[in-house]
């Protein structure tokens, strides 16, 4: 398998070489030269199935034998090391919980997947150090450095928006040095992916940094998300129902990744775009025209993204035909109030307790099954643990959560930036460190 730039003016590379670049020289987003169908047997087969089976069937065609299969199936085996619980709360609604990894985010498996490849490439060949470049606007960060932390060769720069992430995301960013270094920007998320997507493709920096990223434009961070959909189907509670699937939606990533498993084959029968008020991509399937907007901050704040790079793979997986695209997915917005009214429902009626991202997918879903039959049932993604936003969290449903074990003593470190204002900064402290 072969990836191009969707920019269209960079040569094709391997599984590997995509990776490894992370975003193409002209600065364009890499796609595959084609999308595999799986077989009908995959699909009658799906219940006798574990998740690494079912992850490395999917995976493989996209690899192209770069790797071998029997370090692949390990790569996907510790990827997939925890469990991915669905937890009905209604005889239509369940929460498909993405966030039992090590870093209480649903980025964990693309993260660990990504640092695997590419733990393996640099094992292949004796090259200068590899530096991964990221911006999070809350939970990426803490799973790319989860994900890489130690690992050879490999240096990780995080650049995270001034307070506009959680205390426990912060943490997780910021507390465990070696070779990760966060850099703390005076702005928002979109300033710290436009100073990411810029070193990119600065000359000065690529004749003298090996650098790659790990945000969701990376097709490993990218494509290992398609993991979570198929083991959604596989253990759905209605499946006599057509499944509808919520994706709390920011960068889009995570909803591309569904939607490419649907071309796979994945009879996922509709997909919800749900975001908090950073709405760019609602409002394109509202009224076709597509307007990137600055970003608004708000209590479900790794969704703070106005202008998504990711949806110019949805559209290119539709190739751009938005009647096509809109007969698939549906967008819905919703505010801050509506969050934290969500939050007190939920836990009033079910006894669940959501995080913020979760609650406005289960919102999304909600308005959707209002306004369709009983053939239909579905699956909202909770793609964090509750105790990530506690302050908000225990606002709404009027309860203190409990924190779990592995994250007393990180809240017990001590945070460790570095401030940085603009691109020269950033592009000084990669050129001399």
């Amino acid at each position: 398998m072969n990836y191009y730039s969707l920019n269209f003016n960079s040569k094709d590379v391997n599984f590997l070489e995509a990776v490894q670049k992370g975003l193409a020289p002209d600065r364009g987003l890499y796609f595959p030269k084609h999308i595999p169908k799986l077989d009908k047997s995959f699909f009658d087969e799906l219940d006798q199935k574990n998740n690494t089976q079912i992850a490395f069937e999917t995976i493989l065609p996209f690899v192209g034998g770069v790797i071998p299969e029997i370090y692949l199936q390990q790569i996907v085996h510790d990827a997939l090391s925890f469990d991915f619980p669905i937890v009905p709360l209604t005889n239509r609604i369940a929460s498909l919980e993405l966030f039992h990894g090590p870093t209480l985010a649903f980025k964990d498996v693309g993260a660990r997947f990504m640092a695997r490849c590419l733990a393996y490439a640099n094992a292949q060949k004796s090259k200068k150090e590899l530096t991964i470049l990221v911006a999070t606007s809350g939970d990426t960060g803490g799973a790319v450095a989860d994900g890489f932390y130690k690992v050879e060769g490999i240096k990780v720069v995080i650049l995270f928006p001034k307070g506009k992430v959680s205390l426990l995301q912060e943490k997780q960013l910021t507390t465990l040095g070696k070779n990760i270094t966060a850099l703390e920007v005076d702005g928002v998320f979109d300033d710290c992916q436009d100073m990411v997507k810029s070193a990119f493709i600065d000359p000065e920096i690529k004749n003298e940094v090996n650098l790659t990223s790990a945000n969701s434009i990376n097709i490993a961070r990218w494509l290992a998300q398609m993991f979570y959909y198929f083991i959604g189907y596989k253990n759905r509670p209605n499946p006599n129902n057509k499944l509808v699937v919520s994706v709390p939606s920011g960068n889009f990533g995570n909803l591309c990744a569904g939607l490419m498993a649907k071309q796979m084959g994945l009879p996922i029968d509709h997909f919800i775009a749900a975001t908090n008020i950073n709405d760019s991509v609602p409002q394109f399937l509202e009224t076709g025209d597509y307007h990137p907007k600055p970003s608004q901050p708000t209590l479900s704040n790794a969704m703070d993204v106005g202008d998504p790079s990711n949806f110019i793979r949805i559209q290119k997986l539709f190739n751009n035909d938005f009647f096509k695209l809109k007969k698939v997915v549906s967008g819905y917005s919703y505010t801050d109030a509506d969050t934290l009214k969500a939050l007190k429902t939920i836990y009033k009626n079910t006894g669940y307790i959501a995080d913020p991202h979760g609650a406005v997918g289960y919102l999304g879903l909600n308005q959707f099954l209002e306004n369709n039959n009983e053939d239909y049932s579905g699956l909202f993604l909770e793609t964090a643990h509750p105790i990530k936003f506690s302050k908000s969290v225990e606002s709404a449903i009027k309860t203190q959560l409990k924190v779990p074990e592995k994250l007393k003593e990180l809240l017990k470190r001590e945070k460790t930036s570095l401030p940085i204002k603009n691109y020269k900064e950033l592009k000084s402290y990669l050129l001399d460190s």
